[in-house]
């Protein structure tokens, strides 16, 4: 069958996508490490519009268990056309106080795993002459982060990728999307250990919902297009960073983040 992969489904905007994609009528691959979720959602999108979804559990972290889920596709018959590489997460605080493996999952996950899946089924996708893949990136992509340092680099190199890729594959009918949302409601805050900022106060008020992200970034990658940012104010605020000075920038982004 012909189908869509997402990472990171169980929760927050990979559940929203699924939901969103489900409603389109598009058969579902859904990956993630809490195969219970992922199940009790299979059940729920394949009552409710009548589509087929097959779950698996990896940890993407893992070279081996990307390996071996790109083999379980290829087995059980799996055309990937749509591949949403969403899984990922962050960590908030100063840069010499983190936790190194902490820190080094995050990069696996947030580039090399992404890059990795995008290697494997991009090919696939070439043989048939179409494909479209959505990377999750953030707004975070558009400059240093202070306090967020390592997450923001990592969100800087998906942007970079994926517009490259884009331009290498748009001639064989495969289109990239890098979706860049703002601070969303999901359980990213709680993950990146950013509850008690000042920053996470005022950002409350404008904050998006998962359901909101998922919506704009499936009507963007349908479009094909390649940089979609969520929100009117976020979008100005990520095209401003090419105007000022580096150092102001990095400046303002610390005072923001404090």
């Amino acid at each position: 069958m012909k189908a869509a992969l997402i990472t990171g489904a169980s929760s927050g905007i990979g559940l929203e996508l699924a939901h969103v994609m489900a409603k389109e009528k598009h058969n579902l691959v859904l990956v993630a490490r809490s195969i219970d979720k992922l199940n009790e959602l299979a059940d729920e999108l394949t009552q409710k519009h009548g589509i087929k979804v097959q779950t698996y559990k990896a940890d993407l972290s893992n070279a081996k268990e990307i390996e071996n889920l790109y083999q379980q596709t290829q087995d059980d018959d799996i055309e990937i056309s749509y591949l949403i590489n969403n899984a990922g997460f962050g960590e908030y605080g100063n840069f010499i106080e983190n936790d190194w493996e902490k820190l080094n999952n995050m990069m696996q996950l947030n580039m090399v795993s992404l890059v990795h899946l995008t290697s494997l089924f991009s090919k696939d996708m070439v043989s048939s002459s179409f494909g479209k893949i959505m990377n999750v990136a953030s707004t975070a992509s558009f400059q240093p982060l202070p306090y967020f340092a390592v997450y923001a680099a990592t969100k800087s190199f998906v942007l970079s990728f994926s517009e490259a890729i884009a331009s290498e594959l748009k001639d064989q009918g495969i289109t990239v999307t890098a979706l860049c949302p703002g601070l969303t409601g999901t359980g990213f805050v709680e993950a990146a250990n950013m509850e008690d900022t000042k920053f996470l106060d005022k950002a409350k008020s404008g904050m998006a919902t998962p359901e909101e992200v998922a919506e704009y970034g499936y009507e963007a990658m349908m479009k094909g297009k390649t940089v979609a940012v969520h929100g009117t104010i976020n979008s100005i605020m990520a095209n401003s960073s090419r105007f000022l000075p580096r150092d102001l920038v990095t400046t303002i982004a610390k005072k923001v983040q404090e």
